[in-house]
């Protein structure tokens, strides 16, 4: 069995895909995906998300707000009220994006020391978005105290050196189908580099399909398709990189293996 470590169900276009979320959860079930962890990337819509998911047993949730989406001072108080519902595993995601424009940075900044603050107050893991922005994050990772709680850099793009400072600092590494790229040749090798003890696997559904999908909505049925890749880019076995992507997602976010 495997498991979608971040995907935004309250995202997916569900017209387009010609399908319901009780569908789309049943396609990935059918691929053998157990479990699933629906990310937040706005507080406004928390509320929303967590509806559509509750009476979901196998769909945990996160509570944050994303880089791109931190417009004023982040709300400490509401963040922590909002992520202490039980069905919130994680906080997040959060992080830096610099990949846009450079006025938000500070903005950006602050909200992330507030996540990493929050989730070590709340106890619960981190998820971290991250791009363009290596030694702010792993910096700012370091000042605040981000391994008490722990957590994990997702949909990773960066280099092996960003990888393996978060390795160092009890970080997991989470791999989306953007591997399956061609041109993501960068990451092929990260993903080679990265212990199987630290790995996790996800689509970021409904983003960043996979080969042969690319270009169409993603969805969590597909993060077989990542753990398929990443297992022959590995030289592991199936198996081997399904029980262990498993194990490494019950052990972060604190939940029971059903396996």
């Amino acid at each position: 069995m495997i498991v979608d470590s971040h995907c935004h169900l309250d995202r997916l276009d569900f017209d387009k895909l010609d399908l319901n979320l009780d569908q789309v959860l049943d396609n990935a079930r059918a691929k053998q995906v157990e479990h699933f962890l629906c990310v937040s990337v706005t507080l406004d819509q928390f509320p929303s998300m967590l509806e559509k998911i509750q009476g979901y047993s196998d769909v945990s949730a996160s509570c944050g707000i994303h880089p791109l989406d931190q417009k004023d001072a982040l709300d400490k108080q509401r963040l922590i009220d909002l992520a202490s519902h039980d069905k919130v595993v994680a906080i997040g995601e959060t992080g830096l994006d610099y990949y846009y424009s450079k006025d938000t940075h500070a903005v950006q900044q602050a909200s992330f020391v507030g996540h990493i603050e929050v989730a070590n107050e709340l106890q619960k893991p981190l998820i971290i978005h991250t791009r363009d922005a290596r030694d702010d994050t792993i910096n700012l990772m370091r000042e605040h105290n981000a391994q008490k709680c722990g957590g994990v850099l997702h949909c990773f793009t960066e280099d092996w050196d960003m990888a393996k400072k978060a390795i160092d600092l009890g970080f997991y590494i989470s791999i989306s189908g953007i591997v399956t790229f061609k041109n993501a040749v960068e990451l092929k090798d990260v993903v080679k580099q990265i212990p199987l003890d630290r790995l996790l696997i996800e689509t970021d559904s409904p983003y960043l399909a996979p080969v042969p999908y690319r270009g169409k909505t993603n969805q969590p049925a597909y993060v077989q398709d990542v753990a398929y890749y990443i297992a022959d880019l590995k030289g592991i076995s199936y198996k081997e990189l399904a029980t262990a992507t498993t194990n490494n997602f019950y052990s972060l976010f604190n939940l029971v293996n059903k396996g």
